[in-house]
């Protein structure tokens, strides 16, 4: 039975079955918080909050989560104040798929702890300390396992079963695909966030100029300014997912994004310098894990797992640093000393 209470100020009171029985209203694909398919431990539920409504706040105020400003989203250990990094990337995916959350009738919530959550995997300097890590192992590291082993295992939150899946299946490569069609605005919330601001971030470096962006993106995505390419692609997702009966993008933008991904691959992320600083991150990866193999003890207790195998706990460490302390690490155990 829900409840809202009046009180004198004129406020209102809304606990949780309230907020349970509003989310009646959404979508018939909406996932519904009374229906999740639960956590791995039991618990009573809040008060006030919806189960999703809970697991965001859980991400929001996790060490993982705080992490993630001193992360690299491109441009490494960038010098501007300016720059994207993994934090502010985070922030922005959020606002991208909370707009098609609320345009589609599904449950804004569940769609917040995903996204807030999604990247918190990351290693240091982004996808090039996610690619360091793949040496260790047999086949890939994956940051969005590691999302998951964070909020399971390293940071234990007792997530639901919808928000864990959604963090393992954000990337477009992961199979099984999400469960949910929340999880799947991740995929395309993710994409347009990631492209738009690096972009302008790659145009405010000077790496690239806007002359230098492919025509037929730009016809069809429109004049490079503000938002108005995130516009375009998040109003081809809802009209192409009414259309469908299912989370999509209308082809023209789906081909023009794809187009626009590969420009930024070619200009921009795999540029020659980018390449070159990305095999200086990569080295300091490497001496870094090699060293800790040796060296275990010097992993703080709060951030191991004693149940792990070494290289695991290794791993784990590596993973969760953030581009400074990874630099300032490798400076203490790396930089010769005694010179003036």
């Amino acid at each position: 039975m829900s409840s809202v209470t009046p009180i004198n100020s004129g406020l209102i009171v809304v606990d949780r079955s309230a907020r349970e029985a509003r989310e009646l209203s959404l979508s018939p694909l909406a996932t519904q918080s009374v229906h999740t398919k639960g956590r791995a431990v039991e618990e009573a539920p809040d008060a006030y909050r919806t189960a999703f409504e809970l697991d965001r706040d859980r991400v929001l105020h996790s060490k993982a989560f705080r992490r993630l400003k001193h992360k690299t989203q491109v441009f490494i250990n960038p010098e501007g104040d300016h720059f994207v990094t993994r934090m502010t990337h985070t922030l922005q995916v959020t606002q991208v798929a909370r707009a098609l959350a609320v345009a589609l009738g599904l449950n804004e919530s569940l769609t917040e702890a995903i996204a807030l959550a999604h990247d918190c995997g990351h290693t240091p300097f982004g996808h090039t300390g996610e690619a360091a890590l793949c040496d260790y192992v047999d086949g890939e590291w994956l940051h969005s396992e590691q999302g998951v082993r964070i909020f399971q295992t390293l940071e234990p939150a007792n997530l639901t079963h919808e928000v864990l899946d959604g963090i393992r299946a954000h990337t477009w490569k992961i199979q099984p695909p999400p469960e949910t069609p929340e999880a799947w605005l991740i995929r395309f919330a993710d994409r347009i966030a990631y492209l738009t601001h690096d972009l302008h971030d790659a145009l405010r470096a000077g790496v690239i100029g806007v002359e230098d962006v492919p025509k037929e993106v730009v016809d069809c995505l429109g004049p490079i300014r503000g938002r108005s390419w995130i516009n375009v692609m998040v109003n081809a997702v809802i009209d192409e997912s009414v259309k469908r009966g299912k989370i999509a993008m209308s082809a023209d933008v789906m081909l023009a994004m794809k187009q626009f991904r590969e420009f930024m691959f070619e200009r921009v992320y795999m540029r020659p310098s980018a390449v070159r600083q990305s095999d200086r991150a990569r080295l300091v990866i490497h001496q870094l894990v090699d060293h800790l193999m040796s060296h275990p003890d010097e992993i703080p207790e709060t951030y191991r797992n004693q149940e792990a195998d070494r290289l695991t706990q290794v791993l784990d460490f590596v993973a969760g640093m953030t581009d400074r302390y990874a630099l300032n690490l490798h400076d203490q155990l790396f930089r010769p000393r005694g010179l003036v």
